[in-house]
């Protein structure tokens, strides 16, 4: 705290990150990070790119990576130009752009009441108003509750941290229902789904619906948490006004190798389905092996797992978790999840250490 900070800066209330922990010999299990690394192509990108050229600065609008994204979903059967493309450093800040561009309005931004937390923390940041839409008694997202006067909607899907994933014909009810609001569909998780090759994504709607807009990250199906990669496909008036802000802001969001890294991902297409092959099959397998110790998991379309025990505190489940050495997200609050442990799905030998850490505690 400073006498510097003005009142603005003593009201926010920051998003709190997961834990990235220092000790060794650690089962990370908290921050839903892939555990498979990043194609070995990408690498590759990544050293060509290391040179002398690093004194240049990037192509201010990531045209390269953009047209990666734009041809991947086209061969999806999406029909994506790169004029509907937006790229940004993460997509937190792809969401922190839209946020400020979109939302402040004067009706309430609706978002669900157990969702990713960082949306109210960029409601307070712009001073947007929002209303919390709670979510119903299977921790669902019920469109029909999104259905009334509002200035904006914005949602995970799959839904974090419940790993719900919401049906393409619900989120199209709802784009038909407020044809005048943004309706944006963050999709962090949403290749982890059953249909590996996206067929569950929203972008298959964009080309119907201009009050559309889809968000996703790098840093989860494609392994690349550490360099910072997120985007955004809408209709392309959309992708104009997220362009304005980002230019109004910083101009280069994203270095020369992360470019580089971002289309190698996105044209390695047999790393990509490897990777999500290897998350759904130990996700089932990690859910598997719950429900036979009594756990009680949420379904999943993302590389995680929401689950409690019914007769065992969540808190006390991620404190023994934790002096044996496995790392879980435990939220505490609201009330309604506060024995829910969200557990990221890693390796085969890391699902086992934990499950072996939950038969001790057991």
């Amino acid at each position: 705290m400073s006498q510097y900070w003005s009142d603005f800066v003593h009201q926010l209330e920051p998003y709190v990150p997961g834990e990235q922990p220092t000790m060794s010999k650690l089962v990370k299990l908290n921050t839903n990070e892939h555990p498979l690394g990043p194609s070995p192509k990408v690498i590759d990108a990544i050293r060509e790119q290391a040179d002398e050229r690093l004194r240049l600065y990037p192509d201010p609008d990531s045209r390269q990576l953009k047209q990666a994204i734009a041809d991947y979903y086209s061969g999806e059967g999406y029909g994506i130009q790169r004029e509907q493309v937006f790229v940004g450093n993460g997509s937190d800040e792809v969401l922190a752009h839209l946020f400020l561009g979109f939302f402040k309005q004067d009706k309430p931004l609706l978002f669900p009441d157990i969702t990713y937390s960082f949306y109210k923390v960029y409601c307070g940041l712009y001073q947007i108003d929002y209303q919390a839409v709670p979510l119903d008694d299977e921790l669902a997202i019920a469109v029909d509750d999104y259905l009334k006067p509002n200035g904006g909607i914005i949602f995970p899907n799959p839904n974090a941290p419940t790993g719900r994933l919401l049906p393409l014909g619900e989120i199209e009810r709802l784009l038909q229902a407020n044809t005048d609001s943004l309706v944006v569909v963050d999709e962090a998780y949403i290749d982890f789904s059953s249909d590996r090759k996206g067929g569950d994504s929203a972008i298959a709607l964009v080309n119907r619906y201009p009050n559309l807009l889809v968000t996703q990250t790098l840093s989860k199906s494609r392994s690349l948490a550490g360099l910072r990669i997120g985007l955004a496909v809408g209709d392309a008036a959309l992708i104009d006004g997220l362009n304005r802000i980002k230019d109004s802001f910083n101009s280069y969001p994203l270095d020369r190798l992360a470019i580089a890294a971002g289309v190698a991902a996105f044209e390695d297409r047999a790393w990509f389905e490897k990777g999500c092959t290897l998350v759904i099959e130990q996700r089932d397998w990690l859910a598997t092996q719950l429900a036979e110790r009594g756990f009680q998991s949420l379904p999943s379309a993302a590389n995680f797992l929401f689950t409690r025990h019914p007769q065992h505190s969540g808190a006390a489940l991620a404190g023994g978790l934790r002096e044996q050495g496995v790392i879980v997200r435990h939220f505490g609050k609201p009330a309604r999840i506060a024995d829910y442990l969200r557990i990221t799905v890693g390796t085969a030998e890391q699902n086992q250490a934990l499950i072996a850490a939950l038969d001790t505690l057991l």
